[in-house]
């Protein structure tokens, strides 16, 4: 229920977005209409149509993705004519003569004086209307698209996107209530009426023509001042605080203080009990151990942190993983790395046997390729982090990154009360290289973005995003945060796949660090590639995978750190291209 709340505030937030803008010529050309036989219906055919669609998606299938293209191109016909009926009644009569029954419905739309608007004409609008609108995919949209990307299509999934396009709807029809107000006290003039009418008119072609161009998401987005990402992150940081089975994961200040001789019998931590530590049971391997057990871990702190390999979240929380399992393991702290897969190569046990070796991890990692961990935890996140005392109970929490000493100081408070008597204080910050850095978020203004068509934004090849089929791309120069694709290439549900030697991918980025997960098709022969920032050789801004002058080879599936900015960060065009082919991407990431 707490979910659902949070969702509908996301989608009421959504007016703020400039994302909203193309949509609201088509919802204010309604402001004249009756309340409950106008508006009412087209925002509630918005919103389900929305919730639809966005459902489908989460099935993933090539059809999903080739019935909304189709359907999008409809509606963009249809509120063409919409908009044109509003630009002149003649043009109304002419367009309405073929089909007279659908031409009458379309000048009741339009809100010609002589008629009424109708339930029908109305919902008819809002389906149209609910097949264009894409709104920006903030902290709230992001957490229940990636909820539907990890468990399918569900009847929770709809009910979450629904209260979503709830919200949105809820805050369209205030916007509307004044925007009706404001056009009812200007046709008061003689003659403005019409040009009201005229000037709807324009806004609805203009925000046809928007969306047909991707302005919805790519151009509307750069230009905004503002953005809700913070207000939904503090929504869903408020939710996580007051939720049943967790607490605060940031405790109050002075109940994680330790002071030199508070390791002691006796000794009570203020950190709160948020519930039991699940069962570790259903993992399908383990690595680095045996399997372990709640009972067995009884008498030990126990810090459970899920992960996956090509995360860069997840990566950058590595060093300091592994440095508190290495600093307090002898004081009766236990780390366990559970690796909940988010892409199938991530699945093979071969893959993460890799991983663990290049990232040096040597305490024990449950391979939690059915997610019954997981759902055990009722998590939700990568990366996610739980502690729990020696007594089996879950006192902290965190998700994502940071908050570093933080956590660190929970494993010493609970160490201290378990007895430990060499609990330190002290708080150090391993040593971080490559990938592993922590990120620059002070000029970080580019997000994770994938590559297959289930959770594919803000794609700028004019050819559009063609699911399972092979398909030959162009790129033309993108906005900040788009990308293309170029020569021939098969987009899936997860990844795009080079067919042919030569292909490459554009991105408009701007960040210190950009990252790509990359790998060979089927496990077959390494992949060349060349790498350039700008349009020139990255020289100095090269990343780790790559040399000064661009070249790398793709060896196996997993993260690739291709540019880090050596001196001012800014704005920049990435642009890769593949010597060979058989080459598979999954997501860009940043930092």
């Amino acid at each position: 229920m707490t979910l659902l709340f949070i969702a509908y505030l996301g989608g009421a937030l959504t007016i703020l977005s400039p994302c909203i803008l193309p949509v609201l010529p088509f919802v204010f050309a309604r402001a004249e209409q009756p309340f409950l036989k106008s508006t009412l219906p087209m925002l509630a055919g918005m919103a389900f149509t929305f919730a639809g669609v966005a459902t489908l998606a989460a099935i993933g299938g090539s059809w999903a993705v080739h019935a909304n293209e189709y359907g999008r191109y409809a509606a963009i016909t249809l509120l063409a004519v919409f908009g044109l009926t509003l630009l002149s009644p003649r043009i109304a009569s002419i367009l309405t003569q073929p089909v007279v029954a659908f031409g009458n419905r379309l000048l009741n739309a339009s809100g010609k004086p002589s008629k009424t608007a109708t339930v029908q004409s109305s919902l008819l609008l809002g389906v149209a209307t609910g097949l264009l609108w894409a709104p920006c995919a903030g902290p709230i949209l992001g957490l229940v698209l990636t909820g539907a990307a990890l468990q399918g299509a569900n009847v929770h999934t709809t009910l979450l996107l629904l209260a979503y396009s709830a919200g949105a709807a809820t805050s369209l029809a205030l916007a509307l209530v004044i925007g009706g107000r404001v056009f009812a006290a200007m046709k008061q003039s003689l003659g403005v009426g019409e040009w009201v009418r005229r000037g709807l008119g324009v806004a609805v072609l203009s925000g046809v023509a928007a969306i047909s161009l991707g302005a919805d998401t790519g151009l509307l987005a750069r230009l905004s001042s503002s953005s809700t990402g913070r207000i939904e992150q503090a929504l869903i940081d408020a939710a996580n605080a007051t939720s049943a089975n967790t607490a605060n994961s940031k405790p109050e200040n002075g109940s994680m203080t330790l002071a030199a001789g508070d390791a002691r019998s006796g000794f009570r931590s203020d950190l709160p009990v948020e519930g039991l530590l699940p069962s570790l049971g259903g993992a399908v391997e383990w690595l680095n151990s045996p399997p372990l057990t709640v009972e067995q871990l009884r008498g030990k702190v126990v810090l459970v942190d899920f992960w996956t390999y090509s995360c860069i979240n997840c990566i950058r929380n590595v060093p300091y993983i592994r440095a508190w399992a290495e600093k307090y393991k002898d004081q009766g702290l236990v780390v366990i790395g559970v690796h909940a897969p988010e892409f199938a190569f991530e699945k093979k046990i071969d893959n993460v046997k890799k991983a663990i070796d290049e990232f040096q991890i040597g305490y024990p990692v449950a391979v939690d390729n059915d997610f019954n961990i997981w759902r055990a935890f009722q998590n939700s996140y990568w990366p996610a982090l739980y502690i729990a005392d020696a007594n089996g109970q879950i006192r902290y929490h965190h998700f994502g990154e940071g908050e570093y000493d933080a956590s660190e100081k929970v494993i010493q408070d609970l160490l201290a009360e378990a007895g430990s008597q060499e609990a330190r204080n002290n708080i150090g910050a391993p040593e971080a290289k490559g990938a592993q850095s922590a990120a620059d978020l002070n000029n970080l203004r580019s997000s994770e973005t994938y590559l297959g068509y289930k959770r594919a934004l803000n794609f700028a090849s004019p050819q559009g995003l063609q699911g399972d089929v092979a398909e030959e791309y162009t790129t033309a120069e993108p906005w900040l945060n788009e990308w293309g694709l170029s020569g021939n290439w098969t987009v899936g549900a997860e990844q795009a796949a080079l067919n042919r030697a030569g292909g490459g991918i554009t991105y408009r980025f701007s960040a210190r660090d950009l990252h790509l997960v990359l790998g060979p098709a089927d496990g077959g022969k390494p992949v060349r590639f060349r790498v350039k920032v700008d349009g020139k050789v990255p020289g100095e801004n090269h990343g780790m995978d790559i040399d000064a002058d661009g070249n790398g080879t793709v060896t196996e599936t997993r993260l690739y750190q291709l540019v880090r900015q050596a001196g001012e960060v800014k704005e920049r065009t990435f642009e890769i291209r593949f010597l060979d082919p058989g080459l598979e991407a999954f997501v860009f990431t940043f930092g």
